[in-house]
């Protein structure tokens, strides 16, 4: 979708900010019509600005926004969800900065495609963070409908070397064919890790199901561990780098 010539209204999730200069803050937002943008909020970091406190990171909200020459600028900002939990709980703020930075690593600035699937997952995403007793699942869940919507979603239910429906017992996942592979071809040289089958499950649930069919479910510890391995290795994989938040996450975890 074009960019407006001049003003425009946008709902906004604060991804980054950044000190600029003596009082301005420079932030880098996520829109669902326009996807991934940077605007300056002049004045914010005064005590006395009618923006303080509207450009909280990790917040939804409403603003307006002017186009300037190189950055746009952010004429007005009224915080709509303002997700307390995740400055005031170590863990979760942790777990949202990590939802962040994977949003902010698989898309470009400007982009509209599948801006407003990826927005409104954020955002349910930040919510269930508050809300939910353990926040891992909905940070996998974010995973893998966030690599769906940007065309990375794995294949789980074929073996992506043979093609073969995938059977009722423990399997391999490639990082680099994007999915299950099944024990006869990983025995034939592919560069796969093994993974259980009640694992693969929990995947394939996430993918087809709506999150409250999810956090319904009693997820055992190590079923959890190893879908967050499996999870963060492909997603490493296809960023070809290890995302800095992973380590704070389990320092303060």
């Amino acid at each position: 979708m074009p960019r407006p010539e001049r003003s425009y209204r946008t709902p906004a999730i604060i991804l980054k900010r950044f000190d600029l200069g003596e009082a301005d803050r420079l932030l880098t937002l996520f829109t669902p019509l326009y996807g991934k943008l940077e605007a300056i909020a002049k004045g914010a970091r005064k005590l006395t600005s009618h923006k303080t406190g509207h450009v909280e990171l990790f917040t939804r909200a409403e603003m307006l926004l002017h186009r300037g020459r190189e950055l746009d600028i952010v004429a007005q900002s009224e915080m709509t969800a303002p997700y307390l939990a995740l400055r005031e709980d170590l863990v979760r703020g942790a777990y949202a900065n990590y939802c962040a930075e994977l949003l902010d690593r698989f898309t470009s600035s400007n982009e509209a495609d599948g801006a407003s699937r990826l927005f409104t997952l954020f955002d349910e995403t930040l919510a269930r963070l508050c809300d939910d007793a353990d926040p891992r699942l909905a940070v996998r869940y974010f995973e893998i409908h966030l690599l769906d919507i940007v065309g990375y979603r794995p294949e789980l239910s074929r073996c992506v070397i043979g093609g073969e429906t995938i059977q009722a017992e423990d399997q391999y996942f490639s990082y680099v064919e994007g999915g299950a592979v099944c024990p006869k071809d990983a025995v034939r040289g592919s560069a796969a890790t093994p993974i259980a089958m009640p694992t693969l499950k929990l995947m394939r649930h996430m993918q087809r199901s709506p999150y409250g069919q999810v956090r319904a479910l009693t997820v055992p510890p190590d079923v959890h561990d190893e879908l967050e391995r499996i999870q963060q290795g492909y997603i490493t994989h296809l960023l070809e780098r290890r995302l800095q938040s992973v380590d704070f996450i389990r320092r303060v975890r």
